[in-house]
């Protein structure tokens, strides 16, 4: 049967009905992509918020942390003032008990005098090489226990650690009866941790533990050996 034997109400119906879904189709399309497009979008911001708050908590702990380390750093920065004011104060005081030698010799009592100046002054750069011309020129005499303290005393305060050593350890040996002797040991302790040498440390802080248990110096020591473990 041809179109053109077809009823005309027929034909009308056809076309009706086929123009009905030409325009119902692309409206579903468009309805079901605009529903893909929002949930892509609402996958897409909840991504950004989960990222967002990932890296909202790395950057807390990142922080936490800093705060932690910076917190122990200053822990360890008062600590370390304390015991340089604990060593300074000791380096300070006369140990001998206010009995300290007066020689005969005016030129080598003027000469260690002069050096005890700066040393008091806080010139202790200067007050080191004054103790030390003081004990090339008397190496023998009744003060040089005393200036050799306070020779390694300076270099201490002036941050000259290994002269401090060394001279102290060397004060130490010739003299281990000397009152200032365990002082002398804190103060190469103090040095040693400076030059991050802290078996060194530990072993002139034990060395005045043993002996020198009675002195004042041995109550420090075990303080420090505390904070070293």
């Amino acid at each position: 049967m041809s179109v053109s034997s077809l009823p005309l109400r027929t034909i009308l119906l056809a076309a009706s009905l086929s123009i009905t879904a030409l325009a119902c189709a692309p409206a579903h399309a468009f309805a079901d992509d605009d529903a893909r497009r929002a949930i892509l979008d609402l996958r897409q911001q909840i991504k950004q918020l989960t990222d967002q708050n990932q890296n909202a908590r790395l950057q807390l702990a990142d922080q936490m942390e800093t705060m932690q380390h910076e917190m122990t750093e200053m822990r360890g920065q008062l600590e370390r003032i304390r015991w340089e004011l604990e060593v300074n104060k000791r380096s300070s005081e006369d140990q001998s008990g206010g009995n300290s030698i007066q020689v005969g010799n005016p030129q080598e009592q003027a000469a260690f005098n002069n050096a005890m100046g700066l040393f008091r002054s806080g010139k202790y750069k200067e007050a080191a090489s004054g103790f030390g011309t003081f004990l090339s020129n008397y190496p023998s005499s009744q003060l040089a226990a005393e200036a050799k303290f306070y020779q390694g005393s300076s270099q201490y305060a002036s941050k000259d650690y290994k002269g401090s050593i060394q001279n102290l350890q060397s004060m130490v040996q010739a003299s281990p009866t000397d009152a200032r002797a365990p002082d002398a040991l804190l103060i190469v302790a103090a040095s040693q941790i400076e030059l991050n040498n802290m078996a060194g440390a530990k072993a002139s802080l034990q060395k005045i533990i043993k002996d020198y248990p009675k002195s004042s110096a041995a109550d420090t020591a075990k303080s420090r050996l505390k904070l070293l473990q």
